[in-house]
């Protein structure tokens, strides 16, 4: 009767395991159901925005860009597939939109250098970046502020579609068919600017 009991436990355990494993794989990066509500209604980036946006972060050879609330991914599709970035990361909160920009990448055959997480953008680990894509609104960019300049190497290029950083003034600024792009560069470390920026942010830094 014990060795009975005992096999089903085991049995029991081993497809718990595994529906766990399938639902990972299903949506890496989180769980099955939505983390919490979107900050942001998806409304996706127009092409010549998205190729704007690329071009003005000259996004090329070695680079990873990560694309903060990438939507059905057609940025980090695009930056692997034309402009030869090495890897691309996609972060949303809605898992439905992972799902479609995974298949997305893998109708466009790149899946196996773009990866679509299902998480929280605030709570992602985005060090490895060269490049950050965002199109979110004004008032999350300037939340975000503080997150990019600490957890961003220097010289790493941030782009934004539509809304700008508040008072960190970008170092440029495109107009494309009436939307604007914003860029900007993570300023070298301990640098007046760097520490400007992060003022700017509400954050202090030691001299």
């Amino acid at each position: 009767m014990k060795k009975s009991i005992a096999v089903c436990v085991l049995v029991l355990s081993l497809a718990l395991v595994g529906a766990a494993a399938r639902a990972q794989e299903a949506n890496p990066g989180g769980g099955t159901t939505q983390l919490r509500s979107p900050d942001v209604v998806y409304v996706p980036t127009p092409t010549e925005v998205v190729e704007a946006m690329l071009k003005v972060a000259k996004v090329g050879k070695g680079d990873v860009v990560y694309d903060l609330g990438s939507g059905d991914g057609r940025i980090p599709i695009l930056a692997v597939e034309k402009y030869h970035a090495e890897r691309a990361v996609g972060i949303d909160i809605n898992p439905e939109r992972v799902r479609e920009a995974q298949a997305n990448a893998k109708k466009a055959g790149v899946e196996d250098r773009v990866r679509f997480l299902n998480q929280d953008l605030f709570e992602s680990k985005i060090s490895d970046a060269t490049v950050v894509t965002l199109y979110l609104l004004s008032t999350l960019n300037v939340k975000l502020r503080p997150k990019l300049l600490e957890d961003l190497k220097s010289g790493t290029r941030v782009v934004s579609h539509a809304f700008d950083m508040g008072s960190w003034k970008p170092k440029e600024t495109l107009t494309i068919d009436g939307r604007q792009v914003y860029f900007w560069i993570i300023p070298q470390k301990g640098t007046p600017e760097y520490q400007a920026a992060m003022a700017a942010a509400g954050k202090t830094t030691s001299r």
